[in-house]
């Protein structure tokens, strides 16, 4: 190609397919198979337009739904680490920041310095944006796990405290699904899917 921004461009595209061959723990609704990390980001995009009213305060929609297409992309490189699996996490920051500078860095500059910088604000968890697009990348595999019998939490014995845990960013991102989450709990730990 004779433009170089746009041979960088496209190739970024190419790239990006890739996040559809990494599988995450987490299993579809109907059980047939796990999701894939770029599926679980559309979702969570669709999921920020439909829930955004939920957002504590006013949060810029767009950038919002930026970071949710954009922060699982080191996935590429680095692949989806179980959130409960302590040693598998042990590394992960670098991993991702390694990741992170390999695939922004196949874009333009100041596309590549774009992206990054709402990959280190997600990260943060320090704005609004952030808070509520992590809210809802907690929430997500939350229902999924409930739509699912318990999904990946029967599979690793995961306990109610190991999931209040995880759980804990919704409370400042997206409070008004808190009550979600501990109805959610309880309703696991009941059903025998949700170690006590």
């Amino acid at each position: 190609m004779k433009n170089q921004r746009l041979a960088e461009q496209v190739r970024f595209v190419i790239e990006i397919d890739k996040l559809k061959t990494v599988l995450r723990q987490n299993f579809l609704n109907d059980r047939s198979r796990r999701e894939n990390t770029a599926e679980h980001s559309w979702h969570l995009a669709l999921m920020a337009v439909v829930l955004a009213e939920y957002a504590p305060q006013p949060v810029d929609l767009l950038r919002v739904i930026k970071m949710l297409l954009i922060h699982d992309l080191v996935e590429i490189y680095a692949g989806d680490t179980f959130c409960y699996d302590v040693q598998g996490n042990l590394g992960k920051a670098d991993r991702e920041q390694s990741a992170a500078d390999r695939i922004y860095g196949l874009l333009p500059g100041e596309q590549a310095a774009e992206l990054m910088n709402l990959w280190h604000e997600f990260e943060a968890n320090a704005t609004p944006e952030a808070q509520f697009a992590i809210a809802l990348d907690r929430f997500q595999p939350f229902l999924q796990n409930q739509q699912t019998n318990g999904g990946t939490w029967r599979i690793h014995n995961i306990s109610a405290a190991q999931v209040l845990g995880r759980m804990a960013p919704i409370q400042t991102g997206a409070p008004a699904l808190w009550p979600l989450v501990e109805a959610g709990i309880t309703e696991g730990i009941a059903a025998g899917y949700l170690q006590p």
